[in-house]
């Protein structure tokens, strides 16, 4: 390990001697100097913000300010006032002229943490920054020019943010300039028992208490556990240890407590190599999804009762098929309208169905010369739903996007999200 590399894990207090962690100082340390966009890969907790801290220390900005900006915290609504800047008035409660801190970091490094985060909107003036320098504050047309080196951080697969279009292929390439990858804290299993000591130190002199120690049985169960929650999990594990446990001794027990092998709680891992299933924008996709499912078995046995009066006739069906049949055409509220009559709607069309349908008495009528139409199957596509939905929405209310995100009970970032996924601009 080089000099330079020990001193950067000295004055940062980072704990571990795993190649790809010193792979990934090393490409901090190397890009330094220059002010290339820098693009951090990791999961959550992994201790990404160390490598822009890093980055801008060794940089000629150091001097510079150094601004970190959480994408995922700040609300759609003021994002780009946080980042570019606002004019008096340019909407409610603009009360004065405010500086964004892309005007604010002049000069310096902004940090912007789970840019997967951004909405499109956003993204667009992003690019305009990356690429010329160039921006506008909220309300205004007048262009500002900004002299920032941008260094980006998610732990979303951006692979597929980009397939589904949650995010700008070309503002990917221009932040990922140079890609920093993070390991996840599994995968150094030599530098968990580091890391646990580091701590124990560290909060045994925050809450002046005796430092915590792990028996050997104990330090073979901790490397041999998964850490969903990465780093970060293993810090609050110590601190909470340290401050309830008065057996200063960690026993494989004890820490079974903790931390139990068979219990692992269900976390998604943002793994770049590892496609999500089932990647729902919010609760009411996933009920759409569940309804649109309830049609295709409804219409699977629409098909069989079809089938079944084509073969059997009706004359062979008995009186408990028959009452079937005519439930699972017609409506309660119309159980007793003639096979003449439509019975139900399909997208606000008129749909004739092969019925069988029962009076007052219960007497069914002759089905022998009702001819069988075959069933059409219908789209069942989730998309294609969606964007119904929300291109009646649209119209609904005149394109006004906040008005039928309300109306569709989803964030105005999402609109705008599914909007471009569509191609619905216009």
């Amino acid at each position: 390990m080089s000099n330079e590399l020990q001193n950067i894990k000295n004055r940062f207090g980072i704990i571990g001697n795993f190649p790809a962690l010193n792979r990934a100082l090393e490409k901090a340390i190397q890009v330094a100097p220059t002010d290339i966009s820098v693009l951090v890969i990791g999961e959550s907790g992994v201790g990404k913000e160390f490598i822009p801290k890093i980055i801008h220390a060794e940089s000629k900005r150091k001097h510079q300010p150094y601004i970190v900006v959480n994408c995922g915290a700040i609300p759609e609504g003021t994002i780009d006032s946080e980042l570019f800047g606002h004019e008096k008035g340019a909407f409610t409660g603009a009360t004065a002229t405010r500086k964004g801190y892309f005007e604010v970091a002049d000069g310096g490094t902004i940090f912007l943490d789970e840019v997967g985060e951004l909405p499109l909107q956003t993204q667009v003036r992003l690019l305009r920054v990356l690429e010329s320098g160039e921006f506008m504050k909220v309300g205004s047309s007048q262009v500002q020019k900004t002299n920032v080196r941008i260094v980006a951080a998610t732990n979303v697969n951006m692979m597929k943010a980009i397939h589904d279009g949650r995010f700008r292929e070309d503002l990917f390439y221009r932040l990922n300039t140079v890609q920093i990858d993070m390991p996840p804290l599994r995968e150094r299993k030599g530098d968990i028992h580091l890391l646990f000591r580091k701590f124990a130190i560290d909060f045994a002199e925050k809450y002046r208490m005796p430092e915590l120690e792990l028996d050997p049985s104990a330090v073979h169960y901790i490397e041999n556990y998964t850490f969903p929650g990465n780093v970060r999990q293993l810090r609050n594990l110590v601190e909470q240890m340290t401050v309830v446990e008065r057996n200063r001794n960690i026993t494989v027990e004890k820490l079974a407590e903790y931390i139990p092998m068979e219990t692992h709680l269900p976390m998604v891992v943002n793994n770049p190599n590892t496609p999500k299933q089932n990647d729902f924008a919010s609760e009411r996709e996933i009920m759409y999804k569940i309804l649109f499912d309830m049609r295709s078995d409804i219409n699977d046995l629409k098909s069989l009762t079809s089938e079944l009066i084509k073969n059997r006739g009706a004359a062979d069906l008995s009186h408990q098929e028959k009452n079937l049949i005519n439930r699972i055409y017609t409506p309660e509220s119309q159980q007793t309208v003639n096979s003449n009559s439509l019975l139900y709607f399909e997208n606000n069309n008129p749909v004739q169905t092969p019925t069988i349908i029962s009076n007052s008495e219960d007497h069914y009528e002759d089905v022998e010369d009702i001819e069988v139409e075959e069933n059409q199957p219908e789209s069942l596509s989730l998309q294609n739903n969606e964007k119904d939905l929300i291109i009646k929405a649209l119209e609904k209310h005149k394109g006004r996007r906040n008005k039928a995100a309300d109306e569709l009970g989803i964030s105005q970032r999402t609109l705008y999200r599914k909007i471009k996924q569509y191609n619905l601009e216009e």
